[in-house]
């Protein structure tokens, strides 16, 4: 689906008419303000991973979340549409293209959700290793597929300017995610797995 398709409109006012446009058969894609750009280009790869981040965090959905996680796992799912917003349009066109963007609230909401998570959580002793219930384990996944993304933004960043809160954003939320994970662990009933440095 081209990327102006996906996150180049405001919000409620996407329509899509056909899912195929040939227009990427040579290999590019366009941006939200019109460009022509290799799909492999630096900023193709973080919005798109930012969209895979999207759909690992909709299995977790999929696998049955304690309550207190649905609706913040499902706010992060639609900030992460802005956040791709944020990313398909370059700064120099959001004037003229106003568009969703990840401001500072966005930020203080993930660390509103992480500090009351934590309070109910134990301190960590130990390493966590990703298993046990299902979701908890999905999440840890997610919180991977974060920091990759993380780590394409800010490749991006050194050579185009970005949107200031994109990279604070994808920092809290690889945190968030691991909170998300343990109080998942927590709420199933089979806590968390610990690394066990002298288990082999």
């Amino acid at each position: 689906m081209a990327a102006e398709s996906r996150f180049g409109h405001a919000r409620g006012v996407v329509r899509i008419n056909r899912v195929y446009t040939r227009t990427g058969d040579d290999g590019s894609t366009a941006l939200g303000g019109g460009q022509r750009v290799p799909k492999d280009s630096l900023r193709i790869e973080a919005y798109g991973t930012v969209d895979e981040l999207n759909s690992v965090l909709g299995v977790a959905v999929a696998m049955g979340l304690a309550e207190p996680l649905r609706e913040p796992i499902f706010t992060v799912q639609q900030v992460l549409f802005n956040l791709g917003s944020d990313l398909c349009i370059l700064e120099s066109d959001k004037e003229r293209l106003p568009v969703p963007r990840i401001e500072p609230r966005h930020v203080e909401q993930l660390e509103r959700w992480m500090d009351a998570w934590n309070a109910e959580l134990e301190p960590l002793r130990s390493f966590i290793l990703p298993g046990g219930d299902p979701a908890a384990a999905q999440l840890h996944v997610a919180r991977t597929v974060c920091r990759r993304a993380e780590r394409r933004v800010i490749a991006l960043s050194r050579q185009e300017a970005i949107g200031p809160h994109v990279i604070p954003y994808l920092n809290r939320l690889g945190d968030f995610l691991f909170v998300a994970a343990r109080y998942q662990a927590k709420l199933s009933g089979r806590g968390d797995v610990l690394w066990d440095s002298r288990a082999f």
